[in-house]
């Protein structure tokens, strides 16, 4: 899981709790990042939080560690989380709660995956969102422990 600057501690935070309630034992997040232990929970003790200055190096690293990167974002060219196939080594990048993510983010991106919506607003949450993602990548490897 790798976050975008966001807006909300509070979103990181529910973003760690649900990593640590499916197994996900790595966070990386950027920019002034911090979590409220309260609404974290005991995912703050689970999840390693690692925090950068900027997203687009990190990206770079977790692909040389293997890992293919998919955006959670409403784009031209993204599939629907619906049939999204997710391969086992992901790492979910996930945007600012008004921005999104940043064309030189997403250009790093190997896949973009969004969530059909049908109402009104157009968006959800990012942590929110996150946590639909999540479920959906361990619904496909319910065996694997992520890392």
């Amino acid at each position: 899981m790798a976050c975008a600057p966001l807006r909300s501690h509070v979103n990181l935070s529910h973003i760690v709790r649900t990593c640590g309630c499916f197994g996900i034992r790595r966070v990386i997040a950027t920019g002034a990042a911090r979590l409220h232990e309260k609404i974290a929970r005991d995912g703050a003790e689970e999840v390693a939080l690692e925090v950068h200055r900027s997203l687009p190096p990190v990206l770079d690293r977790l692909r040389a560690e293997g890992y293919q990167l998919v955006g959670l974002e409403q784009t031209t060219n993204s599939g629907s989380l619906f049939t999204f196939p997710f391969v086992a080594r992901t790492a979910l990048v996930i945007g600012n709660e008004r921005a999104g993510l940043e064309p030189e983010v997403l250009d790093k991106l190997d896949r973009v995956a969004e969530i059909p919506l049908a109402g009104l607003p157009h968006s959800l949450n990012a942590a929110t969102s996150a946590s639909i993602a999540i479920y959906e990548y361990c619904r496909q490897f319910p065996a694997q422990a992520p890392s």
